[in-house]
């Protein structure tokens, strides 16, 4: 069934970007920006929060902000009843979202409750409180940016991989029960891209080593695709009221070849995790205790080698452009 685009014009339309302070959500809230939506972006901090608005529209006609965390219910219903004030809410996103890298080992419950709290419960209350007015008015778009690691689950990754399967597996749902509506729920399913995250990333274990084969992952030209193309990518999808959405080769490639050969899938994941940090490793470290998370940007220092600095320059670059550091 092809579904018909989000509705024609955008006078009077408005689009909310949870998540949107920096990194993809910037730049998702820009595309929507310019395709002539006014546009809402929140995140829990006030200040970069400002920094972001200014970066899209210095006028501040056409761009509102305001603080509100995506893992508290009630903070998302005024979010969503501000958004509602300003016009026909049309389009809401969900990308907020945290990386968390290291071993199993090395975690604690808190870095699963975070995780979760964030990347499944922050879309599930976004969606169930703009939903209705949605459904009332006959019309909407929800965009629910998930990832490859919530379709294929990779080592080192499992909080995060963990809180975006339940997201793909809500968002999936709901657009089965919203079809017929008009109102539509996209998982957008984006791979690895060169936003600047990983000096936002959270690292624990052997800090130093998780970061260099993150932030070459996050980076290099052949494994992350550009940030801006993604977002556009994953905009235009939302609009359409696409089902799915993978974005990317190789979330494209790795989701079919998942849910073919789930067991082969695990298998190479499991020989793949053979080449990371060890938390058993007896060489030279940096460890932080389960409690414990180091800032990719600290990581980066400590890890002090000019030459991932050089490799990871792209990412860098991407990061100063999306407020990222």
């Amino acid at each position: 069934m092809t579904v018909a685009p989000s509705s024609p014009g955008t006078a009077n339309r408005v689009a909310l970007v949870v998540g949107a302070s920096r990194g993809l959500g910037l730049l998702m809230a820009r595309d929507l920006l310019e395709q002539g939506y006014r546009v809402v972006i929140a995140a829990r901090n006030e200040q970069t929060l400002r920094t972001a608005a200014a970066e899209l529209d210095p006028s501040g006609a056409r761009v509102l902000h305001r603080a509100a965390d995506a893992a508290d219910p009630e903070a998302i219903a005024d979010l969503v009843a501000f958004a509602e004030r300003q016009g026909v809410l049309d389009v809401v996103i969900h990308v907020a979202g945290i990386i968390q890298v290291g071993p199993v080992a090395a975690m604690n419950r808190g870095h699963f409750r975070e995780a979760i709290d964030i990347m499944t419960w922050g879309p599930i209350n976004v969606a169930l409180a703009a939903v209705p007015g949605m459904r009332a008015r006959g019309h909407g778009r929800i965009g629910i940016v998930t990832s490859l690691g919530g379709k294929v689950s990779a080592p080192h990754l499992v909080p995060y991989s963990t809180a975006k399967f339940g997201a793909v597996g809500f968002t999936q749902g709901l657009a089965a029960e919203l079809a017929g509506t008009g109102v539509t729920a996209t998982t957008l399913v984006p791979g690895l891209m060169r936003t600047g995250s990983h000096l936002q990333a959270a690292f624990v274990g052997d800090v130093a080593k998780e970061y260099r084969w993150f932030a070459l992952a996050a980076t290099l030209p052949l494994v992350a695709m550009s940030a801006e193309r993604a977002a556009h990518k994953m905009v235009t999808a939302t609009l359409a009221g696409k089902p799915v959405a993978a974005i990317g080769v190789s979330a494209q490639a790795s989701t079919r070849f998942g849910g073919l050969a789930p067991s082969i899938t695990v298998r190479g994941m499991g020989l793949f995790s053979r080449l990371l940090p060890s938390t058993t490793d007896d060489g030279p470290h940096v460890r932080s205790d389960d409690a414990t998370t180091v800032k990719g940007e600290d990581a980066r220092r400590r890890l002090a080698s000019p030459l991932i600095n050089f490799l990871t320059g792209l990412g860098h670059r991407a990061a100063t452009k999306n407020l990222e550091r």
